[in-house]
């Protein structure tokens, strides 16, 4: 049974920084190249949206507008863990963050997500 346990959530000031991990458990670091992995956010009231998203290799990797230029997915896959860096944070950016794992190739698509973490508080004060 693969495990996700996200980590690294706080509270910072607007133009901070904080960067988060997810590391997989219940398979080997083998398997574990068979998922692209993504985060997700989700705003209170708000639905859950795609944040970033990097491929089983770690060769690509995909952002939602808001992030881009700002946010940095990276995986290590001997450790099984993914990385989500974000810089120059926003009010706006305040939401629970998910990491997700997927075999299918549709990154942005929450739905191809097969095994999903409980998420960390991300909150960005003004």
């Amino acid at each position: 049974q693969v495990q996700l346990v996200e980590s690294g959530g706080g509270l910072v000031q607007a133009g901070g920084s904080l960067r988060l991990s997810c590391a997989a458990s219940g398979l080997t670091f083998i398997t574990f190249r068979n998922y692209a992995m993504g985060w997700f956010r989700q705003a209170p009231g708000k639905e859950r949206e795609f944040v970033a998203a990097i491929t089983r290799s770690g060769s690509s990797a995909y952002y939602v507008d808001s992030a881009r230029g700002r946010f940095t997915v990276s995986r290590d896959n001997a450790k099984k863990t993914v990385y989500l860096q974000m810089n120059s944070l926003k009010p706006e950016d305040t939401a629970v963050y998910y990491c997700a794992a997927t075999r299918g190739t549709d990154l942005t698509n929450y739905q191809i997500y097969e095994q999903w973490g409980q998420g960390t508080q991300v909150t960005v004060s003004s």
